[in-house]
């Protein structure tokens, strides 16, 4: 496998840093079910259903999985590197404490996947759409979210070193306790903050994001807008 990482100026410290993944010429995968502590290497999986199957532990080194079924999947604590998981799909996905390096996640279509403690880096996530998504106490640096839709993804006390949002939808989203550096908000299509405002510090947002978010900082700073008329009118 040979890669190399591409970075984008935020405008804000160093972008991010994106994975290139060019995979080797690659074996197809046997059928067979994942197992826990499996080792997989320079594999393809098309279409696989892994619906309810235990890899906890697995390694996926130069790999392509392509349209797989992940419902309920157990992957805690598998490694992901040098590999490109397209299409995705399952709900209650276990990837907590999860190590992604130099991975592509496109065109998911994935709901409550849990990867709260996991490791991500130089990870790009383009397309698709993810509900819920368990980022609690997760590591992630040079991510690149692109043109996803991410429904009340919860990123509480997580901490996000170069991380950019492009052309993507974050609607509710969780930062309480997080920790932002170099993180790029200015190009979301809509960002939406449910709770942990306050840890913005260390992002940059546009100013029509600014204005958007007028009232949840005011909330947050406990100021009352009211628009009536003053005293005497």
């Amino acid at each position: 496998m040979v890669r190399k990482a591409a970075g984008r100026a935020s405008g804000r410290g160093q972008g991010a840093r994106r994975p290139e993944v060019r995979l080797p010429p690659l074996e197809p995968h046997d059928g067979s079910g994942l197992e826990p502590d499996g080792d997989y290497d320079g594999l393809e999986f098309r279409e696989a259903d892994f619906v309810g199957q235990d890899g906890g532990g697995a390694t996926f080194m130069d790999c392509a999985l392509t349209g797989c079924a992940l419902d309920e999947t157990r992957l805690h604590h598998a490694r992901l590197l040098d590999s490109v998981l397209t299409g995705l799909r399952g709900v209650g996905t276990d990837l907590a404490e999860s190590t992604w390096r130099d991975v592509e996640l496109v065109d998911a279509r994935l709901g409550g996947v849990q990867l709260h403690g996991a490791v991500l880096e130089r990870v790009l996530i383009r397309g698709g759409k993810i509900d819920y998504l368990n980022l609690r106490k997760a590591r992630l640096k040079d991510v690149v979210f692109e043109g996803c839709v991410l429904v009340e993804p919860d990123f509480g006390a997580a901490r996000l070193e170069r991380v950019e949002f492009v052309d993507c939808v974050l609607k509710g989203a969780d930062l309480t306790a997080a920790t932002l550096a170099d993180v790029d908000l200015r190009h979301a299509a809509e960002l939406d903050i449910a709770r942990g405002v306050d840890r913005l510090a260390g992002a940059v947002i546009s100013p029509s994001q600014l204005l958007d978010l007028a009232p949840v900082f005011a909330a947050a700073l406990g100021v009352r807008v009211d628009g009536g008329p003053g005293p005497g009118a």
